[in-house]
């Protein structure tokens, strides 16, 4: 076309250039066309850099890095498109202006784009990157506002946040408030454009594309585009300025003509619908005329959707009614309001709003001041009507549901209240019938509805009708503001007094008054009172909606707005008096008031009514006045009884005679047990007192000798409120009070003088109150008083010699009670730690001194036998933490102690107090048997214990225990610290008695013991009890304290008898010492002969079970003969359950057994198959199955594994068929009752079927031709073909069922152990099971895969399982896909070379989807996990803990990752790393394992004398599926398996990762690599190059060991070369050196050539050192076989990807690398060859 010799056409005077072309196409299109890489197709992607060559001064606006990015955009996968705007975003942040101005002729294709791409992190991320874009170029975006603003203006509206917030502060980076109208009103026709297509032309399938989008995105993405449209018209009006709004609106005629834009308010989707009543409202407000002209389609579609109650809709909806009835005069000559509007209206209303009451009553007072005569006529009907709908919505289901809803509707009616009054305030006769109507019918009805309604009066009601009398009382005028004397308002107020006071007398007057509504009015009237101190939450804050009253009031605002609803309360609280009514001023409240009061007191005095006390206490704490108490003392025409109180006081005051003449007489009344409301009428008295007449009758109340619980309850009522507290403080700290508490303490001290035991334990509560309670550090009474009531108590103790012997008994009652202070809780007795301290010096010396005076103290009636009582009835009864366990036992030692060191030695108090401190048998039963029963879950499943379990429910096994310990844990805690002391003493001094109590002691605390082992010391509060048995020196049981044989014999006897834990204790007795070996004989001596054992019981079988290993072989065989018979004739005998478990210890305790024994009971088994087939429960639903059915079978079960495991031989064709058949069966059971596994029995048959599975596979698996040639000939056959597929079929979908219906692996009731016993037998699946599984099909959307369905379905189900946290799961799922991983590459076929002919830099292919998503999550995971721990530094991770669960994930994936690698073809290999690399995960790695491994990898259990240091790189890493000791190590080992695995098989990446750290990380890692993992590493690669049996044509490979060396000799023909290969002391970390050996025929720099490319091969392959050679063989024999050298990289093989010299130059023939000519390119700029330097197309 551009040749220079060609005739060239008429008047062309110029050759044609592809580069004026261009420059033509960007003058009148603004747009060049586009030029994509050097791929040989063109597609219909947007374009990014210059279309064709010639148009340099265009081509170099463009930085090559952005060319990349942008490229990456047009992308179809997600995290690419993502990654690519992100990368945008920083670019534009970090790279010069003129760079980035490069990219503005094809930024605003690409913005129109993405920011309305499907996904809402893309769109996010491109309002970020614009804003980038915008900060760096300015105002050299103008050129391109108009192509961009439209979907600039969507984005502003999208319907996820954080992307319309980052479009906006993109736009407000770019104009300033004053500029953004300028800016809009230049683009507003290309907006409204945008708009218009979206709204009018587009559909779903024009927006996306149909071929590459599913249906559900795109529609979406419609929905989300007419919202934004809708919301984005709404935005461009409100930031117009005025006249480009009226330019604007010829345009919008077009818009709102269309009947398809007024669908709009019927469309299904809420979101749409809302945002266009939103745009209504805008129209309405900026764009009148152009409504009112639609008027006829608007207000039919506004006005009639207020039943919309969406709430997304409903709140627009409402603000577009009211500017319709503002902006439209004649609306209602549109709608018909009676038949379409008002209905749905009283609906709506009656129903509370539908839920949605918060957005749509405080439009109602608005919607009233807005509606015409003509809607509300008759006006009394109307009100009537309105109001009734408005407060039977209070009834309304959501309303009495939500306290917020209920508020807001009470608002409503009484704000509308308020506006209706004003609206009706003439002397009209109608009008006052509405005033009428409006007090009597709604408000007076609604309050008293609220008298029994808590909800009600909770709410905001009291305080909005106290503000809204405050309102009209200031119209009277009669709180000196206002018009005076307005009748109307004048009128109305006396009305509604009157008939409020009738309402409340209705209610008071009643002999039968209702508590609850006199509660209900005292709150009212409290609120009346002080309005200030009411909680204002429930005040709803609202829109600001102007209203025009039509007589507007100097003291009240002419705007009614919502966010003035608080004002008048804070007038009202600055209207406060504490001496005057603070907020109602008129007189009728005072009456109502008083008139109550002396009502109250009528009933009091006559008919002594309990419930108008209490309502007169009420009111007299809100209305304490002079005015009040005087109208109370007017009942009182004679002199009471207390005129010569009141003389003496000098009373002038009402309320210091209503306090002297009623309060007082009623506190001293007999037989008057509540007396708190009349403590708090003292108070309100006291309120209207001077602080010196406060003092002066408090001190008299003190002197009238009241009982003293009523002292107690003014201390407490004064402690309660500050204000009080202070007018109080001179009388607490006064001697009047000081001295009469002195004479209590003494009282009670006092020799020969017991007080009535009623009012003792007040007297001391009293006490105890003064000496605890402090207020701002201080004590309560003076301080005088304190020490001196202490010093009285240690005074009487002291004398406590002369006490005892004149019989007083009140020293021990006081020394009782300072010893219950000091053994309870600070908490419960608020002692100070000093005041703690004196009482327990006081307690120490009581204790001293009658322990030395008297030898009656352990009988009844002394001191040691009351507090033993109590400790014991403590322990017993009341629910103790482990705080109060500790103070109590620390108390209680501390008592001991005192005893041991004041006691002579032939005493026997502490003997005595020990026997008092001793449950009965009968108590230590009840609280053995209050132990939660979920201990036996462990045992049971772990095969230790045969139980059964009455109903067991779901519930019982969510095992929950709350804060507080079982009572026989605290008994057992605090008995074994006493036992130690008893123990101490001299054993001459051991009573019978006391040596009984000993052991049981120590058989309890054994017991208690084993239940904290057996539920795990699981929750938190049995492992802190543990601890602190363990501090306590208690944590052996003092098993040593009493003999064995005593011992022996006390566990034997309650196994034998009550079985359970004492089994369960007795095993682990003679376990742990060892008994079995030691005192065999003892053992025996136990049960004497095996017969005494029969028949069987529950109990007696778990004996059985723990005997029978210490058994002689004769026991065990009178055990078997006993079982066998009563198997065989099962018919006569009713025990075949208890038979089964005898043979089982047996055989499982080693017992011969002739075969025809085992046959015979084999035969029965095959027998009950068919009479009673019942047994083995086959299809059976399992959760009504009892825990007796189900262990009888699962004791056949272990009965036939047995079998298969030890006595294969007396199985024939028919038992194997029975046994596989059965098998088969009870798997199959087991699958269907996936539901039931919090059943523990349950769990135990899932388990046992397992197990049976495991034996036969290790059967099937291990045994020796021989002996499967002693089996039927068909069997083997039969089982690989039929059985293996049924058992996994069932068995592989098991642990995803399982954890479908358990999701919560940290819940009591998930089935643990089944996922550990189901994994171990999942172990066994063959891989040909799992490449042909049945799971159901399981595929991602978007899932880039080449694997078959199968293989697919198996990774994306189980993957993700890997994060499940239960450890037996992750492994089992780990060995399960650990055999698919070598299969895998297979599936790539030749990888990524049909895509690596494109630009990119190297080939990459990502490794199988489902594990790199895991990999992905699991990094953030182990980031957020490890983000504080340094390189270097080791992470210790809790066994079993979410934490530990993460990184085991973590680190498996990798493994499997690591598996996948090593199976990889070299060439798949290279493009699998670049994935790595890419995506920095390796990086990370590394990271995290330098975290994870310790400083010090030696492998644990090694002995002194080891001659070789074992660690975690030399010993190999077995991960069971089932838990073992080394837990704890597992992930340091696991950590450092995977590091060894990455060095070896990632060794270049490594190395460049290594090269890439700080050097602080860098010289860890080198050092701990030097010193752990190179020799280990070094010695297996020259240990491979040895052992290797790879042959090559033509060149031999050896290694040298001591020298860490690798001689490769190549010969062809006359060609000899000998290459040294050397590795580094720090390998793999280090590079591979090649060094020259001899070589023949070759030139110098070929030799150097091929030197290099062997470096090169070693340094940069991820492989051995074998594959590295056979690398560099295959390059030198294609150089041999003619194929020439890539002129770039100067070798045939890449490097990197290995793949041969292939895109060849038109012009010079010449071939390169793909990979190489993309550097080339993307370095150069240019797009020429490097050789001939023509165009490389």
């Amino acid at each position: 076309m551009g040749g220079k010799n060609k005739q060239r056409t008429k008047g062309n005077v110029r050759p044609s250039s592809s580069g004026r072309a261009a420059e033509a196409l960007t003058r009148e299109g603004g747009v060049i066309p586009g030029f994509v890489g050097f791929d040989t197709t063109v597609t219909s992607e947007l374009s990014y850099v210059p279309a064709v060559h010639g148009a340099e001064e265009i081509d170099n606006l463009v930085d090559p890095d952005f060319r990349l990015v942008l490229r990456k955009l047009s992308k179809r996968d997600v995290v690419t498109r993502l990654k690519a705007v992100q990368d945008f975003g920083s670019m534009c942040q970090e790279r010069d202006a003129e760079e980035v101005k490069g990219v503005l002729p094809y930024w605003p294709r690409i913005y129109c784009k993405i920011s309305v791409d499907h996904d809402r992190r893309i769109r996010e991320a491109t309002q970020q990157a614009f804003e980038q874009l915008v900060l760096k170029v300015r105002r050299s975006l103008a050129p391109f506002l108009k192509s961009l603003m439209g979907h600039w203006i969507l984005s502003q509206c999208d319907t996820y946040t954080p992307a319309a917030s980052t479009a906006c502060q993109a736009f407000q980076a770019a104009f300033t408030p004053t500029k953004q109208p300028e800016a809009l009103g230049f683009c507003k026709d290309e907006i409204l454009n945008v708009l218009q297509d979206i709204l009018l032309k587009e559909t779903a399938d024009t927006l996306s594309d149909p071929q590459s989008v599913t249906a559900e995105e795109r529609e979406a993405k419609y929905v989300r585009m007419q919202t934004c449209s809708l919301l984005g018209v709404k935005r461009l009006l409100s930031l117009l300025a005025q006249s480009d709004r009226e330019a604007l609106e010829q345009r919008l005629v077009h818009l709102v003509n269309s009947a398809k834009f007024w669908k709009y308010s019927k469309h299904k989707t809420p979101q749409v619908r809302g945002a266009f009543f939103e745009m209504v409202c805008s129209l309405c407000e900026f764009t009148p005329a152009l409504i009112q002209a639609e008027a006829a389609r608007l207000c039919p579609a506004v006005l009639l959707s207020i039943d919309d109650t969406d709430p997304i809709v409903l709140p627009p909806v409402w603000e577009a009614v009211l500017h319709v009835l503002s902006k439209v005069p004649d609306c209602w000559t549109h709608v018909n309001a009676k038949k379409g509007f008002l209905p749905k209206l009283w609906t709506l209303l009656k129903e509370g709003g539908k839920g949605m009451a918060k957005a749509l009553h405080p439009n109602l007072m608005p919607l009233l001041s807005k509606l015409p005569q003509q809607v509300t006529d008759p006006a009394l009907d109307f009100y009537t009507t309105f109001f009734t709908s408005l407060t039977q919505g209070l009834s309304s289901e959501r309303a009495a549901a939500s306290p917020s809803e209920s508020a807001v509707i009470v608002n409503s009616v009484v704000e509308c209240l308020r506006y209706c009054i004003l609206q009706n305030t003439e002397k009209m006769e109608d009008q006052r019938k509405i005033r009428t109507m409006l007090i009597s019918q709604q408000l007076l009805p609604l309050l008293e509805k609220s008298l029994g309604n808590p909800s009600l009066q909770n709410g905001p009601l009291f305080l909005l009708v106290t503000e809204m009398l405050v309102s009209l009382e200031k119209r009277a005028g009669l709180l000196g503001v206002g018009e005076a004397n307005d009748s109307v308002f004048e009128d109305l107020l006396a009305d509604f007094w009157e008939e409020l006071g009738l309402l409340f007398v209705s209610y008071v007057d009643n002999d039968e008054a209702d508590p609850q509504a006199l509660e209900g009015i005292a709150t009212l009237l409290q609120v009346m009172r002080y309005p200030g101190r009411v909680n204002r939450n429930h005040i709803q804050k609202k829109k600001s909606v102007k209203i025009c009253l039509p007589k507007p009031e100097d003291n009240e605002k002419t705007e009614v707005e919502g966010d003035n609803v608080e004002k008048p309360v804070q007038t009202v609280s600055e209207l406060v008096n504490e001496e005057t009514f603070g907020s109602l001023q008129t007189q009728r409240f005072e009456d109502v008031v008083c008139q109550l009061a002396q009502l109250c007191l009528v009933n009091v005095n006559e008919k002594h009514s309990e419930r108008h006390l209490v309502f007169l206490s009420l009111l007299l704490r809100s209305f304490h006045t002079q005015r009040v108490f005087s109208s109370l003392g007017e009942l009182d025409d004679s002199v009471t009884k207390g005129a010569e109180q009141r003389d003496e006081l000098n009373v002038k005051n009402p309320a210091v005679q209503f306090l002297l003449q009623r309060v007082v007489v009623w506190l001293t009344e007999k037989g008057r047990t509540d007396t708190e409301h009349l403590v708090e009428m003292v108070f309100s008295s006291l309120y209207c007192c001077s602080r010196q007449e406060t003092t002066r009758l408090l001190n008299h109340i003190t002197m009238m000798n009241l009982q003293w619980r009523i002292i107690l309850q003014i201390i407490q009522r004064a402690c309660a409120d500050p204000q009080a507290l202070d007018s109080c403080r001179d009388w607490l700290k006064g001697s009047v009070l000081g001295e009469q508490l002195l004479g209590l303490a003494g009282e009670l001290c006092q020799v020969g003088r017991c007080p009535p035991s009623s009012t003792s334990s007040q007297s001391w509560t009293l006490i105890s109150l003064v000496l605890s309670q402090h207020h701002n550090n201080e004590p309560l009474i003076g301080e005088v008083y304190m020490e001196k009531i202490l010093e009285k108590l240690h005074a009487t103790l002291s004398e406590t010699k002369s006490l005892s012997d004149a019989g007083n008994m009140e020293p021990t009652r006081l020394l009782h009670r300072i010893f219950q202070l000091t053994a309870q809780d600070q908490t419960h007795t608020q002692l100070s730690n000093s005041l703690l301290d004196k009482l327990r010096k006081v307690c120490v010396a009581g204790i001293q001194s009658l322990v030395q005076n008297s030898d009656s103290e352990g009988k009844e009636g002394g001191f040691l036998h009351s507090a033993a009582v109590w400790v014991k009835n403590q322990l017993l009864t009341v629910s103790l933490d482990i705080n109060s366990l500790q103070v109590l036992v620390q108390a209680v030692e501390s008592l001991v102690e005192t005893i041991i060191s004041g006691c002579n030695q032939d005493s026997s108090l502490l003997n005595q107090f020990f026997t008092l401190l001793m449950p009965s048998q009968t108590e230590w039963t009840r609280i053995r048997q209050a132990l939660p029963p979920q201990w036996i879950k462990t045992p049971l499943l772990s095969s230790r214990h045969r139980g059964v379990c009455e109903k067991p429910s779901r519930d019982m096994w969510k095992f929950q225990l709350p804060n507080r310990l079982p009572a026989h844990l605290c008994a057992c805690a605090l008995l074994g610290r006493v036992a130690r002391n008893v123990a101490a003493v001299t054993v001459d001094q051991k009573e019978a008695q006391c040596r009984s109590h000993l052991k049981d002691t120590v058989s309890e605390l054994l017991h208690a013991l084993q239940w904290c082992k057996e539920v795990e010391y699981s929750p938190t509060i049995v492992s802190a009890y543990h601890k602190l048995l363990t501090d306590w020196g208690l944590s052996d049981g003092l098993s040593n304290q009493v003999p064995t044989t005593r011992l022996l014999e006390t566990f034997y006897s309650r196994s034998v008898e009550d079985g359970g834990l004492w089994t369960l204790t007795l095993e682990n007795y003679i376990h742990t010492n060892n008994l079995a070996t030691t005192c065999s004989a003892t053992i025996r001596d136990l049960y004497k002969s095996v017969e005494s054992l029969f028949p069987v019981s529950q109990s007696k079988l778990n004996t059985i079970q723990v005997l029978c290993p210490t058994m002689t072989d004769t026991d065990k065989d009178i055990l078997v003969t006993l079982a066998t018979a009563s198997i065989i004739n099962w018919e006569e005998d009713d025990n075949v359950y208890g038979s089964l478990v005898v043979l089982q210890c047996c055989l499982k305790a080693n017992t011969e057994m002739e075969e025809e024994v085992l046959h015979a009971i084999l035969a029965t088994m095959m027998e009950w198959r068919n009479s009673r087939e019942d047994w083995f429960l086959f299809g059976s639903d399992l959760s009504k199955a009892s825990a007796e059915q189900l262990n009888l079978t699962v004791e056949m079960m272990r009965y036939l594994s047995w079998l298969v495991a030890h006595c294969p031989t007396v199985l024939g064709s028919t038992q194997w068929d029975f046994l596989l058949c059965s098998m088969l069966a009870w798997l199959e059971t087991a699958s269907e009752n996936v539901r039931s596994l919090w059943n523990p029995w349950v769990q135990l048959f899932v388990c046992e079927v397992a197990a049976l599975i495991v034996n036969l596979n290790q059967f099937f698996a291990s045994s020796s031709p021989d002996a499967l040639e002693k089996l039927p000939s068909e069997l083997a056959g039969e089982w690989r073909d039929f059985f293996v597929e049924g058992i996994y079929n069932l068995l592989l979908p098991l642990p995803i069922n399982i954890t479908d219906a358990f999701k919560e692996p940290d819940d009591p009731v998930f089935p643990y152990a089944v996922l550990q016993s189901v994994g171990m037998a999942l172990t066994y699946v063959p891989v040909q099971q799992l490449n042909q599984n049945s799971l159901p099909p399981q595929f991602i959307a978007d899932q880039k895969t080449n694997l078959p369905e199968p293989l697919q379905t198996l990774l994306n189900t189980l993957c993700p399982l890997l994060l499940f946290k239960a450890r037996p799961l992750q492994i089992t799922v780990y060995h399960l896909l650990d055999k698919v991983m070598p299969q895998l590459p297979e599936c790539d076929g030749e990888g990524d070379n049909n895509k690596s002919d494109d630009d990119r830099d190297e080939p990459c292919l990502s490794p199988p989807a489902a594990l790199m998503a895991l990999l992905f999550t699991c990094e953030e995971l182990c980031d957020s996990i490890l983000a504080g721990v340094q390189v270097g530094e080791f992470a210790v991770v809790q066994p079993l803990s979410v934490e530990h669960s993460c990184i085991l994930g973590y680190l498996l994936a990798w493994k499997l990752l690591l598996t996948f690698f090593k199976s990889s073809p070299s060439h798949l290999r290279a493009h699998y790393a670049q994935y790595l690399k890419r995506s920095s995960s390796l990086n990370k790695l590394l990271l995290h394992l330098f975290k994870l491994m310790p400083e010090n990898p030696l492998h644990p259990g090694q002995g002194a004398d080891t001659k070789e240091t074992k660690t975690f790189f030399t010993e190999s890493l077995s991960l069971a599926v089932q838990n073992s000791d080394s837990i704890q190590w597992e992930l340091p080992h696991l950590a450092c398996s995977v590091y060894y695995s990455t060095v070896q098989d990632l060794p270049a990446m490594v190395r460049l990762c290594w090269n890439s750290q700080e050097k602080r990380v860098s010289a860890a890692v080198e050092k701990f690599t030097i010193r752990y993992v190179t020799p280990v590493l070094s010695a297996e690669e020259i240990s491979s190059v040895h052992s290797s049996t790879q042959m090559f044509d033509s060149m031999t490979v050896k290694a040298r060991s001591a020298a860490r060396e690798v001689i490769a000799t190549y010969s062809v023909d006359d060609i000899f070369i000998e290459l040294v290969i050397q590795l580094p002391q720090n390998y793999p970390l280090g590079c591979i050196t090649v060094e020259s050996g001899r070589r023949v025929g070759v030139a110098v720099q070929q030799w150097r050539n091929w030197m290099l490319q062997l470096s090169t091969y070693l340094t940069h392959q991820n492989g051995s050192i074998m594959e590295g050679l056979a690398l560099w063989k295959n390059n030198v024999d294609k150089r041999f076989e003619g194929i020439e050298d890539c002129m770039i990289c100067f070798s045939v093989i890449h490097g990197t990807n290995y793949s041969l010299p292939k895109k060849a130059c038109r012009t010079c023939k010449k071939k390169f690398h793909s990979a190489c000519l993309y550097k080339w390119f993307t370095s150069s700029n240019k797009s020429t060859c490097p050789l001939c330097r023509e165009t490389f197309f």
